[in-house]
């Protein structure tokens, strides 16, 4: 486990991410795309949704990605009975001191884990609105801001959807990217079993980052350029979802800069300094389609939300010689096409 002092280069970037990447996929067998779209959205600052049916190991990849790096993690069980108070904390009064204390809440930890957060009540999901957003939580007219870095990996199952709160727009719009691992092949399921099959994996799981580490990560993937050419590429495919026909609502100004913010983090992933179409287009499914709501005749069509999507990335035109002016990058790099999500 290495730490850094001072600014991180591209090539410190890419060494530690893949440490972290490698950790992970020790325990989650057959899904490095499932992992590698997680390490992106942590490097992007943004919030991960797991989405998949019971057993595929959504708790066990977002548990792997916390144990992986030395930071701060609590996992909150969402529960019909959960109270909002329980997520942020409360106020209360020492006797001693005769005055109201603040007891933090769950929320307060730099890795959350909401595990099946569609079983708590639409009051109990706002409590981490604030906090998703602008990453402080307010309680009695007092701000406290949370650490840094922060970042809510939920869970939910598409399936079994009694007694459920489905997640509201605001909330899903909070999400930079929703994944959903699957089913492992035969061969991986029958490592699985090897691995598995007498202990916990997560027993053994070690640290490989810092949480300092991953700030600065974070920092580096800020200076990642972005082209004018990349910018309006990205524009134009969340401004398409909001005219297309077989959508009643389409992706917020939000979802731009989440797009944004992932095609900058996977550039970084891939060791390049600029940001291409390519990132953009292989993220743009992941980022966009949980946000998005079909009309009742898109559904009665069966057309999903993901298949607008990657209808709208086909007809959309790629800008060509998007390279940027960055200094030192390459003149003219033309087109190069990133690793898969």
């Amino acid at each position: 486990m290495t730490t850094y002092d001072e600014h991180v280069s591209l090539g410190e970037l890419t060494t530690t991410a893949d440490d972290v990447r490698r950790s992970v996929e020790s325990v989650i067998e057959g899904k490095p795309e499932a992992v590698r779209l997680s390490l992106t959205v942590l490097l992007a600052e943004g919030h991960l949704l797991i989405e998949d049916v019971p057993g595929v190991g959504k708790t066990m990849l977002a548990k792997a990605l916390a144990r992986s790096i030395d930071c701060t993690v609590r996992r909150i069980q969402f529960t019909p009975d959960l109270l909002p108070s329980d997520i942020t904390g409360v106020s209360v009064y020492d006797q001693q001191r005769q005055d109201f204390e603040f007891k933090p809440g769950a929320i307060f930890a730099q890795i959350v884990l909401g595990d099946e957060i569609n079983r708590a009540s639409p009051k109990t999901q706002s409590a981490l609105l604030e906090s998703m957003e602008e990453r402080q939580v307010t309680i009695d007219g007092q701000t406290y801001p949370l650490p840094d870095p922060f970042m809510v990996v939920a869970t939910q199952n598409p399936v079994e959807m009694e007694g459920t709160y489905p997640l509201p727009e605001a909330q899903r719009d909070r999400f930079m990217a929703r994944v959903s691992i699957g089913y492992p092949s035969p061969a991986a399921e029958l490592e699985m079993l090897d691995v598995h099959g007498g202990a916990s994996p997560l027993d053994d799981l070690q640290p490989v980052a810092h949480a300092h580490d991953i700030v600065k990560l974070v920092e580096a993937v800020r200076g990642v350029h972005v082209s004018d050419p990349v910018r309006r590429y990205a524009v134009e495919l969340v401004s398409a979802t909001r005219t297309h026909p077989d959508l009643r609502l389409g992706a917020s100004p939000r979802a731009t800069l989440h797009l944004l913010r992932a095609a900058r983090a996977a550039a970084a992933l891939s060791s390049r300094e600029f940001a291409l179409p390519d990132d953009v287009q292989a993220l743009a499914v992941h980022v966009l389609a949980h946000r998005l709501l079909p009309t009742a005749q898109a559904q009665l069509n069966r057309r999903t939300p993901e298949q607008v999507v990657a209808e709208i990335v086909q007809r959309t035109p790629v800008p060509t010689g998007a390279g940027p002016a960055a200094p030192g990058a390459p003149p003219d790099h033309g087109r190069q096409q990133p690793r898969g999500y």
